[in-house]
């Protein structure tokens, strides 16, 4: 027989608690701008890449278009994309930065910069999590389960 482990000895569920700390603290932090953390990381990727497809962008953020869609409705009604057909493929919605977006990109950089202070990790610290974690991704990504395996 299999020994259990215990939920508070299993890595899924201190990972799980970790990321809901980590969106309940952004979520604070982005409420002057009435951002949330999925919309604030589609920004990011738009400031770091421009104007991208909507596929484009869901596959930079690992969402799919029945997640992103709303997510971005959303960012054009609060004014900060823009949403147009592509003038050479009329099924393809590219998605672009604002003026406002480009605006405040400073002022929300510094200030999710500063959350990085409170977590009051050494910088080499911070990477080795950071890397940690991405470990923990690419094993479990080559992982080939097949149902009813286990």
């Amino acid at each position: 027989m299999v020994e259990p482990v215990l939920l508070d000895e299993q890595l899924c569920f201190s990972i799980y608690r970790a990321q809901k700390a980590y969106n309940h603290f952004y979520g604070k932090v982005l409420k002057p701008f009435s951002l949330t953390y999925p919309q604030f990381i589609a920004m990011l990727a738009l400031w770091e890449h421009g104007t991208m497809s909507v596929k484009e962008l869901g596959h930079h953020l690992e969402l799919d278009s029945g997640t992103l869609t709303p997510l971005l409705k959303r960012l054009e009604a609060d004014g900060w994309v823009n949403r147009n057909r592509a003038a050479d493929d009329e099924r393809r919605v590219d998605v672009s930065l604002t003026q406002k977006a480009e605006d405040q990109k400073d002022e929300i950089y510094e200030r999710v910069g500063g959350c990085t202070n409170y977590l009051d990790f050494s910088s080499d610290k911070y990477h080795e999590l950071r890397q940690s974690m991405n470990e923990v991704e690419r094993h479990l990504n080559a992982i080939q389960v097949e149902e009813g395996q286990f």
